[in-house]
C-alpha cells in the first residue's frame, strides 16, 4: 500500500510542479529500494531533488548518501544532532550524542561545541542539516559552523563513531 500511495502522491506531486505550483519534488524517509522504485518509474517526469532522512554521527546512512549522490538526490538530515530524549517518540537506549567524548574533544580544538562539530561533520560530507532549537543562543551557535573544517583524519574519527542506531523509531 505505501508504495503505491508514494507513486500516486508522485504523480499529484508532477502535476502540482507542472502547474507551478512546487518549485521541485522531495520525499521522507525512502529507502534505497523506494528511490529506485521510483527512478525507475515508467514516465517520470521529475525525480525527487531531496530525501529527508535521519542523519548524525551515530546514524550516518553511508550507502543511501552514496546512492543519493551517484542520483543527485541531496540527503536532507533530520535530527542531526541527536534528539530531545522525550521517550514517548525516542530511542532514549541510545546514547546521547553530544555527549559524545570524539565530538566534545574535537569541539575543544576548534572552540566550538559538540553540537557544531556533528553539524560541521554532517556539511561536509555534502548532508543539508535541519537542527531544531527554540534557544535563540543554539540557534546562533548552529549558524557558526562554517568557520572552520574538520581534517580528513577528524572525519574519519567521526564516522567510526556509526553505530547505525536511530533515535526517531519510526513506528508506522
Amino acid at each position: 500500500m505505501g508504495l503505491h500511495w508514494s507513486l500516486f502522491s508522485l504523480q499529484a506531486m508532477e502535476a502540482c510542479k507542472d502547474a507551478g505550483l512546487a518549485k521541485s519534488i522531495g520525499v521522507s524517509n525512502f529507502n534505497r529500494r523506494q528511490l529506485e522504485m521510483i527512478l525507475n518509474k515508467p514516465g517520470l517526469k521529475y525525480k525527487p531533488v531531496s530525501n529527508q532522512v535521519e542523519c548524525h554521527p551515530y546514524f550516518t546512512q553511508p550507502k543511501l548518501l552514496e546512492f543519493c549522490r551517484q542520483h543527485d538526490i541531496v540527503i536532507v538530515g533530520y535530527s542531526p544532532l541527536g534528539t530531545s530524549r522525550d521517550e514517548t517518540w525516542v530511542n532514549v537506549s541510545s546514547p546521547p550524542l553530544l555527549k559524545d567524548p570524539v565530538l566534545n574533544a574535537i569541539g575543544k580544538k576548534y572552540n566550538k561545541t559538540a553540537a557544531q562539530v556533528a553539524l560541521r561533520f554532517s556539511i561536509q560530507r555534502g548532508v543539508v542539516v535541519i537542527p531544531k532549537s527554540f534557544n535563540p543562543q543554539r540557534i546562533r551557535e548552529n549558524f557558526q559552523i562554517f568557520d572552520f573544517s574538520l581534517t580528513e583524519k577528524e572525519m574519519k574519527e567521526i564516522e567510526a563513531l556509526n553505530k547505525n542506531v536511530r533515535y526517531v523509531e519510526l513506528l508506522m
